[in-house]
């Protein structure tokens, strides 16, 4: 038993210095190894170097160029169509007629009219010249000549207005003929057989007519703050939903002066001319256009959600300081005033602040001027920043819950 006992608190003893052993080697090793520092919670992207496209965004409409609406300048019905949709049509080519019966019987009225007023006019003269020879005579005084005068001047008057008469029911009935005043083709009809058109108060629309539709026009809204970089000439790509995998060019024709304010925001027209002669654009499909306001080859780059990116204050104020509590606090570096992404102009030149990280991971402002801009790329036109330099572009953990 003795021996038993003695065997037992050997092997305690070999096991206790093994573990102190293993204590110290571990210890020694911690020692020598040091913890590498947790990586600092930012998201960093390189500035490098290659082109850069600035566009302005925006949408708007394909219209047709030169579209002429026909319409009707008299009442009726309609008694034959000649011209349906998509249909080509020439110049003077009969659209529709509308029923003529009520104009042709006042045309009618309007020429027996003018027959009696004509029948008076030669009744009149005839008395006239009877009357002058008899004053000529002496068997008729002056003022009976004048009467007669008088009668055939009124009836001569009598006979241009019914003349008048005659040429607005001539109208009338012409007007029942619709003819096309260009050559086109057909985009819109809005009548059938059996309608009734009223142009009482409002001349009605019959017919859309366009020119050519192998050249069109997009009418799109540019904002307030992006207007002043328009120019004519410039190019336009843009895609419409029924072909979205192809692009479509056209070029700035104009930039019209009148805005529109809806809701507080203020935008302005700009037409773009589009070649059309695939006849694959259609009138009315809503264009996503894109304006290409300037270009370049070849620049210094930093990615644009380096621009936006601004450090918590809060936690840079809130680091500890790097040894004892003697030691001076920490000094957050220094941050723009604004929302951190336009600090200010200079010289008509606009001056942002980025951020790198120091060897300890810290955030560290850099003042840099920029250029061009668009959402992936910003130029960059001077500062100490060089290509390869890693700049901050959000936190890591940005957009996560942090109610979770």
């Amino acid at each position: 038993m003795q021996s038993n006992n003695k065997r037992r608190l050997r092997r305690i003893a070999i096991a206790a210095g093994v573990l102190a052993i293993g204590g110290v080697s571990l210890w020694a090793w911690g020692k020598s190894h040091p913890a590498a520092p947790p990586p600092p919670p930012y998201r960093t992207a390189a500035i490098d170097q290659g082109p850069i496209t600035q566009v302005v965004s925006a949408n708007g409409n394909l219209q047709a160029i030169g579209l002429v609406t026909v319409g009707a300048a008299v009442n009726g019905t309609v008694v034959e169509r000649r011209a349906d949709f998509n249909d080509r049509v020439k110049k003077g080519q009969v659209l529709l007629r509308l029923d003529a019966t009520p104009y042709e019987a006042r045309l009618r009225q309007a020429r027996a009219q003018l027959a009696s007023a004509e029948a008076r006019v030669a009744f009149a003269q005839g008395s006239h010249e009877r009357n002058e020879k008899l004053l000529a005579q002496g068997f008729m005084g002056p003022a009976q000549r004048d009467q007669s005068k008088r009668e055939l001047d009124m009836a001569v008057a009598d006979v241009a207005a019914a003349r008048g008469q005659v040429e607005a029911a001539e109208t009338d009935v012409a007007r029942c003929v619709i003819v096309s005043p260009v050559d086109g083709v057909v985009i819109k009809r809005s009548v059938d057989v059996g309608q009734t058109v009223a142009a009482s108060f409002q001349t009605p629309e019959l017919f859309q007519i366009a020119r050519d539709l192998g050249r069109m026009e997009v009418g799109v809204n540019v904002s307030e703050a992006d207007v002043g970089m328009i120019r004519e000439g410039q190019a336009v790509r843009f895609v419409v939903d029924a072909f979205a995998e192809r692009e479509f060019e056209g070029q700035v024709r104009q930039v019209r002066l009148g805005s529109t304010n809806q809701s507080g925001i203020v935008t302005y027209a700009v037409i773009v001319d589009v070649d059309n002669h695939e006849s694959l654009l259609k009138p009315g499909m809503t264009a996503q256009a894109r304006i290409v306001v300037a270009t370049k080859p070849q620049v210094l780059r930093v990615p644009t959600a380096a621009l936006r990116f601004r450090p918590d204050e809060d936690a840079l104020a809130a680091a500890k300081p790097a040894s004892g509590a003697s030691a001076a606090k920490p000094v957050a570096p220094p941050v723009s005033n604004d929302d951190g992404v336009l600090s200010q102009l200079r010289g008509g030149s606009r001056v942002h602040k980025v951020w790198t990280l120091d060897d300890k991971g810290k955030p560290v402002a850099n003042e840099v001027t920029v250029g061009l801009s668009n959402t992936r790329f910003t130029e960059l036109v001077s500062g100490k920043l060089k290509a390869g330099d890693a700049v901050v572009t959000r936190s890591k953990n940005a957009g996560k819950d942090d109610s979770k």
